[in-house]
């Protein structure tokens, strides 16, 4: 994809096709981007600041005035701070200082009409939206080219890509909403076409880090999804065997978008703060015990005719994911550990996961919690668990998507409601399969949710600290009471002791 500059120019004849591109633009925009709107008088550009503002704000009524006269207005939007400044009467580029600009483009957007008028002071990376009026084909036909300089070019080349891919599939009509999306670079939107929703996944593909260990970057070491080719074949797979993954209606493998089935908004959790369904949390730990009773495939094929691979959960992915802990948390907490600590983290953590590692191996979800488990009551059985967020699966040990579930991250899951729904996998698993040994699960259960609690803590702090996500800090708290509910089972007495000596427990934002 181009870097420094790239375009692409949209023909509209209407104020709903306006509208629909300003939406586009939108769902695009991130904290930091500035936008330009040129072209002359009359030819829509406020309009289309209008349309763009009450679209973010998600309120078709907002009053939005021109700014031409105040210069500039500002509107607090849910996702970022956004000001729409109006040139046109600015008499030179200086006087653009005193409009105080620079302290909003450094995380929020700014919308500028006019920008000619602040020649030489415009950030090399941008966004402009020209409109071009073309009366020859009547009074509301205009050309609209959007060019993106710096690196904005590949987010406007990808605007592109999407537009395309949208088109060829029928959806290039459909309404568009800008969903909440996660802590990855992939966005999520739901489109709507003659009535019906679906799911429209954006997934630029991952690029590598810097190389970390052995030369490869952290994502290679912990097995993390490159692209959507791992979603798409896990996808396929779950239905296969009965299980309410969403149906891929169309896939672009190469660049990254997909057509997903709208499964709905059913959740596992009620209330504020929100809580475990019992009845649903029990659903999902009945669909483990029988997904963990399956013989399930390592190759996986592809729409395209090739086949993926799933990686194995290894030594080196537990102790990469474990280590975020030494790297990220212990700093925020103010502390450090030196190599001799370090060591004795590692090989404590290797004898730990050996026996998980020469247990049961079978597909981790690895992100089976609350956030992607969707309740649909109209279907049956396993069925009534609609599954998301599997693109970094992996074949690994069972209690590892047990523990992901039953330790929630984000959700305080009672210690008694643990116990029961425990219990309860391994009496149907004990049932299914009389070689199951439910002690020797319990051992493997607790170094599973050890590990992802002390890798979540990590991931937490990295959030804030590197990322500038600090809302993530507000579960750190669960985190921690899970981890010190995980080591004290006798299989974690040597990693408890570390713990105690070397990690300062969170007790506060």
């Amino acid at each position: 994809m181009p870097t420094s500059e790239t375009r692409f120019i949209v023909s509209v004849d209407n104020e709903e096709a306006t509208q629909r591109l300003a939406v586009e633009l939108a769902n695009a925009l991130e904290p930091g981007d500035f936008i330009t709107l040129s072209g002359d008088l009359g030819a829509g550009k406020t309009a289309f600041a209008r349309a763009l503002i009450r679209y973010l704000a998600g309120d078709p009524d907002l009053a939005v005035p021109s700014p031409t006269f105040t210069l500039m207005q500002v509107y607090e939007l849910p996702r970022f701070t956004l000001a729409h400044a109006d040139l046109y009467r600015l008499s030179g580029p200086d006087e653009l200082t005193e409009l105080g600009l620079e302290d909003i483009a450094a995380n929020g957007v700014v919308l500028m009409e006019w920008p000619d008028r602040a020649e030489g002071r415009l950030p090399m990376d941008r966004i402009d939206v020209a409109f071009t009026l073309a009366a020859s084909l009547g009074n509301t036909h205009r050309d609209i080219c959007i060019t993106g300089y710096g690196t904005l070019a590949q987010r406007v080349a990808r605007m592109d890509l999407l537009r395309r891919f949208l088109h060829r599939n029928g959806y290039g009509l459909a309404t568009r909403q800008r969903m909440q999306g996660d802590a990855s670079t992939r966005l999520y939107e739901r489109v709507i076409r003659d009535g019906q929703p679906a799911i429209l996944m954006n997934a630029p593909r991952r690029p590598d880090g810097p190389p970390v260990r052995d030369g490869k970057p952290y994502s290679q070491i912990a097995h993390l999804a490159e692209d959507v080719r791992p979603f798409v074949a896990m996808a396929d797979g779950l239905r296969a065997l009965g299980f309410s993954a969403p149906e891929i209606y169309a896939a672009d493998l190469d660049y990254g978008f997909l057509l997903l089935e709208d499964l709905g908004p059913e959740t596992f959790v009620s209330g504020s703060p929100p809580a475990p369904i019992p009845a649903r949390y029990g659903a999902a730990t009945d669909l483990l015990a029988e997904l963990h009773g399956r013989e399930v495939a390592a190759m996986l094929p592809l729409p395209d005719g090739t086949t993926y691979a799933l990686p194995a959960y290894d030594r080196h992915a537990f102790l990469i994911e474990a280590e975020l802990l030494l790297d990220w948390y212990i700093p925020h907490r103010g502390l450090a550990v030196d190599d001799a600590g370090r060591e004795a983290f590692r090989e404590l953590w290797l004898t730990a996961l050996k026996p998980a590692l020469a247990g049961q191996q079978t597909w981790v979800l690895r992100d089976y919690h609350s956030p992607n488990l969707i309740w649909l009551p109209q279907r049956e059985g396993h069925r009534r668990v609609g599954l998301l967020d599997f693109q970094d699966a992996l074949i690994g040990p069972t209690g590892y998507d047990v523990a992901s579930l039953l330790q929630d991250a984000r959700v305080d899951v009672p210690e008694a409601l643990e116990r029961e729904l425990l219990a309860r996998y391994a009496a149907l698993r004990s049932e299914a399969s009389p070689s199951f040994d439910p002690a020797e699960f319990a051992a493997i259960y607790a170094v599973m949710a050890a590990q992802r609690a002390t890798k979540i803590l990590g991931i937490f702090a990295r959030l804030d600290r590197r990322d500038g996500k600090p809302q993530y800090l507000r579960h750190m708290p669960r985190v921690w009471r899970y981890l010190q509910r995980s080591l004290r089972h006798p299989a974690l007495s040597g990693l408890a002791e570390w713990y105690n000596e070397n990690v300062p427990a969170f007790d506060g934002l």
